[in-house]
Order: C-alpha cells, then sequence, then structure tokens
C-alpha cells in the first residue's frame, strides 16, 4: 500500500458494484465537510443551497452519492455534533437511506468511517430529546472506499472514489494531520489562514495529486473515474483522459456536483442568484454537458 497506485487498485478492487441503465439518475456531490455550524464550518455558508439540492433530487428519485469527506472529523471531535448543527440534512439523508438511494464514501476528513464499529456506535442511531430515547439514524449503512456504477447494457465502468489515494500524506498520515488540524489549523482558519497540507488550498500538491490520478486511469484503459478532495472541478472532454471531479459543497457561495441521468453525464452548480424584483433564489446552472457516457468508452 506504499503507492498510490497500489492504493487506487485496492480501492477499485474491493469496491461496491451498483447496477444501472438509462433510467437511473444519480447525482454525486463530495466535501462537504459538515462542521458543528462554528467559525470553522466551512459548510455552514452554503447549507441552505446544499438543502435545496438535495431535496430536489430526492424529490426528482436521483440516487445520492456521496463521495467522501461528507462529514468534518477533524476539525470537530465527535459526529453528534455536526448531526445536531445540520439536522434537516440528516434528516433528509435519512430519507435516500431509507429508499437504498444513499451510497457512501469515506475521505481522508471521515476516515474513521472505515471502522464498521465506529459507524455503529455514531451513525445507526441518535438520541431524540422529544421521545427522550435513542432512535434510528442510519440504522445498518456502509462505507465503502470506492463504488462502480456498472451499466446494465453497455457493461461500462464508472469508478467513484475519495481521491486521497493519490496523497499519500493524507493517506497514510491523516492521523498526523487530523492532529494538525485540529490542535493548529482550526484556530487559523477562523483567522483566514489556509492549511498548507490540503491539496484544496495548496496548488503544487493538487497538481501532483492530479497528475497520478490521471496516469492510474490511463494503466486502466481510460477508466472513467470521478474523484474530489481536491476541491476543483474537472470535465474532460471525450477522447481525453477520463478524469472527473465533482469539485465541492464548501466553494465561496456556491456548490458543485455531478449529475447521471438519460445514460449521460454533466457538471453542474447550485447558488444564489437574485431576481429582477431584488429576491433571492437558489437556482441550478449547468456548467459541463450532458455528454453521452458512451462516448467515453474504450474497448
Amino acid at each position: 500500500m506504499f503507492s498510490s497506485k497500489k492504493r487506487l487498485d485496492n480501492a477499485y478492487k474491493n469496491a461496491k458494484v451498483i447496477d444501472f441503465d438509462d433510467d437511473s439518475k444519480f447525482i454525486l456531490f463530495s466535501d462537504c465537510h459538515r462542521g458543528d455550524n462554528s467559525f470553522a464550518d466551512d459548510f455552514a455558508n452554503n447549507r441552505n443551497i446544499y438543502f435545496h439540492a438535495l431535496k430536489h433530487y430526492y424529490a426528482e428519485g436521483f440516487q445520492y452519492c456521496e463521495l467522501g469527506d461528507g462529514d468534518e472529523l477533524w476539525e470537530n471531535l465527535s459526529f453528534e455534533s455536526i448531526l445536531n448543527a445540520h439536522k434537516n440534512v440528516y434528516m433528509l439523508m435519512k430519507l435516500f437511506h431509507k429508499g437504498n438511494r444513499l451510497h457512501m464514501i469515506w475521505g481522508n476528513h471521515d476516515m474513521v468511517y472505515r471502522d464498521p464499529n465506529y459507524i455503529k456506535k455514531h451513525l445507526s442511531t441518535y438520541f431524540d430529546p422529544k421521545v427522550g430515547e435513542d432512535v434510528e439514524l442510519f440504522g445498518d449503512i456502509k462505507y465503502h472506499e470506492g463504488l462502480v456504477l456498472k451499466h446494465c447494457m453497455t457493461g461500462q465502468e464508472l469508478f467513484l472514489t475519495h481521491g486521497h489515494q493519490a496523497d499519500w500524506w493524507n493517506f497514510l498520515f491523516w492521523k498526523w494531520s487530523r492532529f494538525m488540524v485540529r490542535v493548529l489549523w482550526k484556530p487559523l482558519n477562523v483567522m483566514g489562514i489556509a492549511d498548507p497540507t490540503s491539496p484544496a488550498k495548496n496548488y503544487k500538491e493538487l497538481i501532483k495529486v492530479e497528475r497520478r490520478t490521471k496516469k492510474w486511469i490511463t494503466e486502466n484503459n481510460n477508466l472513467m473515474t470521478i474523484v474530489g478532495h481536491t476541491h476543483r472541478p474537472r470535465f474532460p472532454e471525450p477522447g481525453d483522459i477520463a478524469f472527473f471531479n465533482d469539485g465541492s459543497c464548501v466553494h465561496p457561495r456556491s456548490i458543485t456536483g455531478i449529475e447521471i441521468e438519460n445514460g449521460a453525464i454533466s457538471l453542474i452548480k447550485w447558488q444564489i442568484a437574485t431576481r429582477d424584483d431584488g429576491t433571492l433564489q437558489i437556482v441550478r446552472v449547468l456548467l459541463e454537458g450532458p455528454v453521452k457516457l458512451v462516448d467515453y468508452k474504450t474497448e
């Protein structure tokens, strides 16, 4: 497990396979970094945009794939404080889970979800003060390192993972990074100073991570691969290296994601826009696509 190639190979080999067809609909978000609603909670700025978008996708029958770093468990010691800060979001995610429409991947900031016992202890139930006892949250939910969406008719595969496998520091030394973030970078983050170990904040690291991932994709017959981690949206043209990134939900004043619908893929953004009468509304903006998935297919 010393090279990014071996780590990505392992994530792909052990990925849960989800069959889909042209009638299937998926929304992919990552890097929500849901926190405790403090000054250091980067998700708090976009929480209303995210909740509105997720409500839309639930009503429209989409399945939700979260590609890691959904919960900010480096800055925050407990999931409970995050749940209490963003209860409406988790109640909506619970509805997705009840309908078998929730697929979760762990990233470096929520790597504790690798442990099924941790999930069982913290995510299966929560204490509801209204009834004075524990009630079900996500029950038997499972987190994965990777998912493979496999098309029933064409056999085409889309590999979904967080992407920190190509970032040796944040994969192998995540506990050290978590310690540094909690002790040093969280208070500095409040003052506007960025963590230099994060590829989302360090351009040189970002380029290295992307280069390693692209190399792995080309070595695997240009396998369509969708990641997060760097927070930088990527949407290649057919014929290019099939390296996609859904961006993040902590962009300033907007969130980005990837939709798969009608056998096609799109990069989208949700943001607040102003109407002519001065009122605000949350709108979906198409950034790239839709492009047919088969256009990326290699023999």
